[in-house]
Order: C-alpha cells, then structure tokens, then sequence
C-alpha cells in the first residue's frame, strides 16, 4: 500500500474512485456534467453517520466513482468521526478499485485539527485494506494498492506528516498481523527471529539468546515453558539506535508462545486453534518496532521477544515444579497454562541490563482480560503514573483504546506460596490484576507498564484474525516520547 498527497481540484483528478461528502461529491459530479446522475443515485441515501454510498460514474469520467460518506459534510464529535472513516474505509475494501483519493479530511471535527484527521483517517484504512491470503490459491479480490490524500495549500505539510507516518505505521501493522495469522506450523520461535532479521537497517541490530545461554543465564521459568517442545525456545533481541549514544532506550517486551496447548493443565480442544494468536504480544513489539524503524524515529529502542511453544510431553514442567528465575526469585508453577508471565518474568528481569527510561510488555496473557474488558479496551497496568496516562492517552489519541486497572498491594496475598516465593497463579478471582501483580515482581528496577492485550490482539469466530493491535498505541506512545 502506498499513501501520498494530492492537491488541486477535485473535480480536476483523475482516479477509480472519490472519497467525500455529499456536498463535495455533488459538486464534483456538477463540474463532470453528472448532477442529475448522482442526485438520481442518492435520492435514497439518508446522509448520516456511518453510512455510505458508492456510486458508479459513466465511463468516460475521470473520476470513475464517488464514495460518499454519510455525515461527513456536518461538524462531528470524534468519535463520530472515527465512525464515519471507518465505514467508508470498510466499503473501500470491498469495492474492488486499485487506488482512490480520500477527501474526508476536509470534515470539520471537533477540537481536533487536520493531522489528527489525516492520521485517523489513514489508520483506519490500513486496518481495512489488510489482506491475509498467502495460504490460498487465489486472492478473493481485487486490491487498493495507492491512496491520496486530499489536502489544499495550507494543510499539505500536516497531512504529509500524517502519511509518513502512516506509511511507516501500516507497515508495522502488517507485520503484526502476518505474524499472528500464520499458521504455527509454520510460525515456530525460529521463524520469529527470521523475521526479526529482516528488520534491517545501519543502526538495528538482531540478537537472540539460545536454550543454552538462557540455562546459563538462570532463566528457569522460561525454560519451564519450553522445555515441553521438540521446538527451541528463542529470547530475540532487537536494538534500534535511532537516538543519542548515552540516552537510556524504552524497552518493549512481547510474550512470544506460538502455540499454547495449556502444556500439562491441557486446554480444553474448543477453539484451542486460536491458541496460534498466542504470540500477539511479540507480534505487536516487532511492529511497533519495524514503524519506529522505518519512521527514523530520533530514540533509542530495545525489541524483547520471548518466544516458545508451551507443549505437553514426558519432558515437560508439572504442576508443583519449582524453577528459579533469572532474578533469583523462585516460582511454584501451580498451572502450566498460566506460561506467559513464565517466559516473561525472565525477559522483564533481564531488560535491567539496559537501563532502560521505561519498559512496556504486551501480551495475550489472561482469559480473565476478556471477560472485563471485552475486545474494545487493552488493560494497562503500570507501576509509574507517568508512563501508564502516556499509553492511555497514546490509545484514545489513536483509537487504539486501553484501560487503566489497578495494581494495588492488595492482590499479592493471592501469589503467597508454602513452598517458594511466589506461586504463578491465585484464585479465580481478578485473574488479569493477580498476573500483573506476579510481572510486578519483576519489574521494581524501572518505570513499568503491562499491557493485557488478550481481548483486543486477535478476533475469533467468523472474523478470526489477528488485529495487529496495540501497534498503533505503541507507535504513538513513542512518538509523544521524543
């Protein structure tokens, strides 16, 4: 997908398709000599929004077709805004046209100005435009490969900006959320440092610690997690140096299980395919990252992937196993299904290395996220009240929502254990608050924060699928960060 400018007339372009109000449509159509042809098509149509319109022009137009965009000629709140472009980017993607021209920045929202609009607007179409089909024979449809943004004089250097980095955002996007719909036959840990390889550029380099290093290194609740697979487990490192040499990196930690069978505390075998999308978090960091990447975003960045198969075998972990951590802490793994704050306590105790300006991990962690939060919100947790309202804000900036929870004292009690230090899971109750609490205790050196991206990284059912989320809080949090 390329995204780029254009500015001129509208009724003066040339393009498969137009993306506008009605009241700019209708003019469009006027100066073509297609009035009557459009107001005959929309006599029907109730402008409103989240509603939408695509009307065919004659052949020999120009402008090929008009999308129109109900509500858009009105002045909206945001979130009607965001209702409006998300519609018609939905539309868009059905519409079978190579490329179009979005005019839907000229909509007047309130307190929010033209870049905001751009921005918005272009991530919405990089949700809907994604495409995961390199497993079929044939593509379904057609694709939009080229979209220009509409912009006049005085609001070319903002929507610019906006593309840019939109372009460098849909590219992390598409990343994360190829990762999470491969298959994991095919997306193992090995192949996730392949891909990471290919971030390349003069000032990222890739590291990853082997099974062996990790032993060496103490790290026995990842090696908990692992142990289970025929499949090495694989701790991947990416270090962007975008910054000054001394200027301490934000580390972003992702929960790397390519597959989660539950290990011995087996899963039930409904839906258990869905378990592929348990790398989101590791997905989410790699494209956060290729977008700071190819942003040439002025920071230093540190990419931790903990990445493992959490299987059930004659060699792996049971309930009752005592492991001691890279911190030296010790752990009773009461359930092996509770893996990711394994493999993430190991990753979260070995980032103090870096001297880090702040840590955020993301990960598919806890059934318990779903059921309070659904699929609308990311849970945040943090230790440090700065960087927790800098991620809450980088998701309702963006669209990409998060919600503060909380992370009091009160919970570790349900961590208690007669044998060790901590056990890795509590009762039933506050699941999602009862993991982040275990994470706590690992991440006391520096400003953390955990994202519980459980409900919100991947859809299932008819619409299964990664969703390439939080990539966009991410990449925004690190924008606001410079």
């Amino acid at each position: 997908m390329k995204y780029s400018t254009k500015t001129g007339s509208l009724a003066s372009l040339s393009t498969p398709c137009l993306i506008c109000g009605y009241k700019a449509g209708l003019r469009v159509a006027s100066e073509l000599g297609h009035r009557d042809l459009l107001r005959t098509a929309t006599q029907d149509f109730s402008d409103k929004v989240g509603t939408n319109l695509l009307v065919q022009l004659p052949r020999q137009s120009p402008v090929k077709r008009i999308l129109v965009a109900g509500g858009a000629d009105a002045h909206v709140s945001a979130s009607e805004y965001r209702k409006i472009v998300r519609s018609t980017a939905n539309r868009l993607a059905s519409a079978e046209v190579s490329s179009a021209v979005w005019a839907l920045v000229a909509t007047q929202v309130q307190a929010q100005d033209v870049y905001w609009r751009s921005f918005v607007g272009l991530y919405e179409l990089s949700l809907a435009l994604y495409r995961f089909d390199r497993h079929k024979s044939a593509p379904e449809t057609k694709q939009t490969t080229r979209i220009q943004v509409h912009a006049d004089s005085r609001s070319r250097a903002n929507v610019q900006k906006a593309v840019r980095e939109n372009q460098a955002l849909k590219s992390g996007l598409d990343l994360a959320r190829d990762l999470g719909n491969q298959p994991p036959n095919i997306c193992d840990p090995s192949y996730l440092l392949r891909e990471a390889r290919k971030l390349r550029a003069p000032n990222v380099s890739v590291s990853a610690l082997d099974e062996r290093r990790m032993t060496e290194l103490g790290m026995g609740a990842f090696m908990a997690v692992s142990t289970g697979s025929e499949t090495p487990g694989k701790m991947i490192i990416v270090n962007y140096r975008g910054g000054k040499a001394k200027a301490a990196p934000i580390v972003l930690i992702g929960k790397g299980i390519t597959f989660d069978t539950g290990g011995i505390s087996l899963k039930p075998p409904a839906a258990m395919d869905e378990m592929k999308f348990d790398m989101c978090g590791a997905a989410s960091v790699l494209g956060a990252t290729k977008a700071a990447i190819e942003a040439k975003l002025p920071l230093n960045l540190v990419t931790i992937v903990a990445a493992a198969e959490n299987m059930p075998s004659g060699r792996a972990t049971r309930p009752g196993d005592i492991v001691t951590t890279h911190s030296g802490k010790t752990v009773e793994i009461l359930n092996t299904d509770a893996e990711g704050r394994l493999v993430l306590c190991d990753a979260l105790s070995y980032a103090e290395r870096y001297r880090p300006k702040a840590v955020v991990d993301v990960a598919t962690l806890t059934g318990a996220c779903i059921i309070a939060l659904g699929s609308h919100a990311s849970a945040v947790f943090s230790n440090d009240d700065a960087l927790g309202l800098a991620l809450i804000d980088a998701g309702d900036w963006t669209g990409d929502r998060g919600w503060r929870m909380p992370l009091w004292d009160d919970y570790q009690s349900s961590l208690k254990s007669p044998f060790a230090d901590v056990a890795n899971v509590g009762g039933r109750e506050a699941g999602s608050i009862v993991a982040a609490c275990f994470l706590s205790r690992f991440a006391s050196a520096y400003p953390w924060a955990h994202l519980d991206v459980a409900g919100s990284a991947f859809r299932g059912g008819a619409k299964k699928g990664a969703t390439g989320r939080p990539v966009a809080l991410l990449f925004r949090y690190l924008l606001e960060s410079l």
